[in-house]
C-alpha cells in the first residue's frame, strides 16, 4: 500500500492560503515566498529531499491549475524536472481534461484516492490543496502530515483544520527548527 504524505506551508495562526503570492486574492499573498528571511539552504534541501522521495503527486484542482500554469515551462534544479516527470493525480469533479504531462483525473476522494493508495508504487505527495487535504483527513486517507511552520501570523485565511468538530489525533514523528525560525513538524495520524 502506498502512503499519502501531505506537505503544507503554514503560518502560526494556521493559514495555508497563498504562500506563493498569486494563488488567491489574500491581502498577504506571498507570505512565504516574498519574505526572504524564510528562505534558506536548509529549507530548500528539506523540500528537495521531499520531492525526490516520492513517486507521484496528488493535487486538488486549484493547486493543479496553478502548478500546470507554471511548472511545464521550468527545467532543471531539484524541482522542475522531477515535478514534470512524476505522475500527477488531480482530484476534481469539474475538470474535463488535463494537459500537463503524465496527469490523470480522479473524481471521488473516498473511492478513487483509496484505490490509488492500494496500487503498487512509492509514496504520493500532496502539495497545498487545502480542500483536498480536508477531505483526506475526513476519510482517514492521509498517512503523514508535514507542516513547515513559518513564524508569522497573517490574521485569517484558508486553513486545513476547520471548525467541523471532528476529533483527529496525531503522533509526532519528527521535528526540527531551522536557523531562520522555520519549524518542521512531521505527524502520523492515529486512526
Amino acid at each position: 500500500m502506498r502512503k499519502i504524505i501531505v506537505t503544507e506551508f503554514i503560518t502560526l495562526d494556521g493559514v495555508v492560503e497563498a504562500p506563493g503570492g498569486n494563488e488567491t486574492s489574500h491581502p498577504h499573498g506571498g507570505w512565504q515566498f516574498q519574505n526572504s528571511e524564510y528562505r534558506s539552504p536548509e529549507t530548500g534541501k528539506y523540500k528537495a529531499d521531499e520531492i525526490a522521495g516520492v513517486e507521484a503527486l496528488l493535487l486538488g484542482r486549484n493547486t493543479y491549475e496553478h502548478f500546470a500554469g507554471y511548472w511545464p515551462k521550468q527545467t532543471g534544479g531539484p524541482f522542475a524536472d522531477r515535478i514534470n516527470e512524476l505522475p500527477k493525480y488531480v482530484v476534481s469533479q469539474s475538470l474535463k481534461k488535463v494537459d500537463w504531462n503524465n496527469s490523470h483525473i480522479l473524481r471521488d476522494v473516498a473511492k478513487d484516492v483509496a484505490a490509488l493508495k492500494n496500487t503498487n508504487g512509492g509514496d504520493i505527495l500532496v502539495y497545498g490543496s487545502a480542500t483536498l487535504v480536508k477531505a483526506l483527513l475526513h476519510h482517514d486517507l492521509m498517512d503523514e502530515l508535514r507542516l513547515m511552520v513559518f513564524p508569522l501570523s497573517i490574521g485569517g485565511g484558508l486553513r486545513i483544520f476547520d471548525d467541523n468538530r471532528e476529533l483527529k489525533k496525531f503522533k509526532l514523528k519528527n521535528s526540527r527548527v531551522f536557523g531562520n525560525g522555520v519549524l518542521i513538524l512531521e505527524f502520523q495520524p492515529i486512526n
